[in-house]
């Protein structure tokens, strides 16, 4: 008899009873403001990548710059497809019996909504474990983390983001619209099945887990940088990487923000189904959180570049009247070092030469 029971109903339940209410003329001045705020932030950052990745090609930082682009892209998507459906959303009085009765714009929702969360924690991760490989094991990078490397990378963690966000579906499991009736997700009222369950610490999972893991990468990177900072006797060309690290850390600490408090409400729902009023706000109030990753995410490649961090630099100085570092030897070593690995990496004898560049540092 259930069978009978048309698809596009599956969450219509919430509807007749909810408690959770938006403003509708708010609401959509916001969703509209965000999205666009959003698109042009995005698409400054991907300007401004693309021209760094032109700079640096051939260079160690060229990886880096490769996911960050496929990071920002992410994100700008995210705004279009997601902004798009969810203004839609608020212009047609939230009413889902009318528009969704087949339910496909629901599971198109939902299926966005797990993929644009889920990729841009998980580049961030594939990020950091990068970089903490250039800094860790430099010679292994430059020869082994090519650009053909960097792409497969991409496309198997979207294709994995997809993976996970078509899960329901082949498993025959319908998006649900959430409380508020502004958007879909996994099922997060009444959740009493297994699998919903799952669902939900998947997701949370898995988003928790790549956070922990670019903590734990950036936190490596960072000691490693320090040690040789402050221990060599001779200054190295690292500046690209205290960039990159400083890049990393914001969007860490971004992400952390942002996505931690859904992350944990999505969890805690799966473990313990308390449903209320303050369940709903709280759910609300944590995708809104969410959503602000996207648009702040774009501003670190905007803000915390190089150009950006001398004249912070500079200002930090005369401000507090302390010599730290001394840029210009800094940058000029940079751009020495720079060379030197993109000669290594073209050089059909560059594995004689990485052999002997250990023996003749340590024969200095």
């Amino acid at each position: 008899m259930n069978s009978s029971k048309s698809p596009g109903l599956a969450g219509f339940g919430i509807l007749k009873n909810t408690t959770c209410h938006t403003e509708k003329k708010i609401s959509v001045f916001f969703s509209i403001i965000f999205m666009t705020v959003g698109i042009l932030s995005n698409s400054l950052a991907i300007a401004i990548l693309l021209k760094a990745y032109q700079r640096f090609r051939q260079k160690s930082k060229a990886s880096f710059l490769l996911l960050a682009s496929g990071l920002v892209v992410t994100d700008l998507f995210g705004h279009l497809i997601n902004g798009a459906i969810a203004v839609f959303v608020y212009a047609s009085d939230k009413d889902w019996i009318r528009f969704n009765q087949s339910n496909i714009l629901c599971s198109v929702f939902g299926i966005c909504m797990v993929f644009f969360g889920l990729c841009p924690l998980f580049l961030g991760s594939v990020m950091a474990v990068e970089r903490c490989i250039g800094v860790t094991k430099p010679i292994f990078h430059s020869t082994k983390m090519t650009s053909k490397h960097v792409k497969m990378m991409l496309t198997m963690v979207c294709l994995f983001a997809v993976l996970i966000a078509l899960l329901p579906i082949l498993r025959f499991r319908a998006y649900q619209i959430q409380a508020s009736r502004t958007w879909c997700f996994y099922k997060t009222e009444h959740v009493e099945d297994w699998e919903d369950r799952f669902y939900l610490l998947l997701f949370s999972c898995l988003g928790l887990l790549a956070l922990a893991i670019s903590f734990l990468c950036n936190a490596v990177t960072g000691i490693t940088l320090l040690r040789v900072k402050f221990k060599s006797q001779q200054r190295q060309g690292r500046s690209h990487h205290f960039e990159m690290i400083i890049q990393l850390l914001a969007i860490m600490c971004v992400s952390c923000i942002c996505w931690s408090p859904f992350l944990v409400t999505m969890a805690r729902i799966g473990i313990n189904e308390s449903h209320s009023k303050e369940t709903c706000e709280t759910i609300l109030f944590a995708l809104r959180m969410a959503t602000w990753n996207q648009i702040l995410d774009p501003w670190v490649y905007i803000l915390l570049r190089k150009a950006v961090l001398k004249n912070l630099y500079k200002i930090t100085r005369r401000c507090c009247g302390v010599h730290i570092i001394n840029l210009h030897m800094w940058e000029l070593s940079s751009i020495k070092n720079s060379l030197k690995v993109a000669a290594i990496s073209d050089s059909p004898v560059s594995s004689k030469q990485i052999n002997l560049q250990p023996l003749s540092s340590m024969g200095q």
